[in-house]
């Protein structure tokens, strides 16, 4: 059992080493918590804001998506979406929103666990924060497509709403009404972090491969 977590840590700083090389080895770590606090604030910030632009709402009406959560003007929404058969958004995502929160915090201690990995299993630690916006994303997109494209056919305006997929950013039309789509400050954080990661990958590589290749050519 040591041994084989002495793979998977790999091998420890030699203080003589840690001392004349501080910075070196102090640069992964510091990017990799500053990455890790970053992703847990986001947990408390909106991810993601739509705008629904109709006839009948001159200033629009918006809803702000956090992880676990849809705040603002939902409830008119969802009245809008039911005349064309699309189904009230509270029903998207209730799995994904179930487990967020725990599901960030939790990737958020693999990034805090790859501190003490000097081999390149940091990258397995590490690969779920990166990849996280982009999951969120393309998770987000399936649910908008699902919805728009499973309309209820008995819905008062369903003959004149065509299925259609609202896209995730920018600008989407349906209909009579438009919509604008953007990242808002939690994405902008967890885009920040994957950031933080991918450099701290690259500074961890060049600090401690040497280390890694010197213990493997006296074993």
């Amino acid at each position: 059992m040591a041994g084989f977590l002495e793979r998977i840590l790999g091998p420890r700083v030699p203080p003589d080493e840690a001392n004349a090389g501080r910075v070196r080895y102090l640069i992964p770590t510091a990017l990799f918590v500053v990455a890790a606090v970053l992703l847990v604030t986001s947990i408390f910030l909106p991810y993601w804001r739509l705008t629904l632009n109709a006839p009948q709402y001159p200033k629009g009406l918006t809803i702000h998506a956090y992880l676990n959560r849809l705040e603002g003007d939902v409830s008119e929404i969802d009245g809008l979406n039911h005349y064309i058969g699309m189904r009230p958004l509270g029903e998207a995502a209730q799995f994904e929103r179930s487990i967020s929160i725990v599901g960030v915090a939790a990737v958020s201690l693999l990034i805090l666990a790859a501190v003490v990995v000097h081999t390149r299993w940091v990258v397995l630690l590490t690969l779920p924060a990166l990849l996280f916006p982009a999951v969120f994303l393309l998770d987000l997109q399936f649910w908008m497509a699902n919805f728009g494209r499973n309309l209820d056919p008995t819905a008062p305006l369903s003959s004149s709403v065509k299925p259609f997929v609202p896209p995730v950013l920018f600008e989407g039309k349906i209909a009579q009404f438009s919509t604008w789509a953007m990242p808002e400050s939690g994405l902008w954080l967890a885009l920040a972090a994957s950031v933080l990661i991918a450099a701290g990958l690259y500074f961890h590589r060049r600090a401690y491969k040497p280390l890694v290749d010197a213990q493997q050519g006296t074993a």
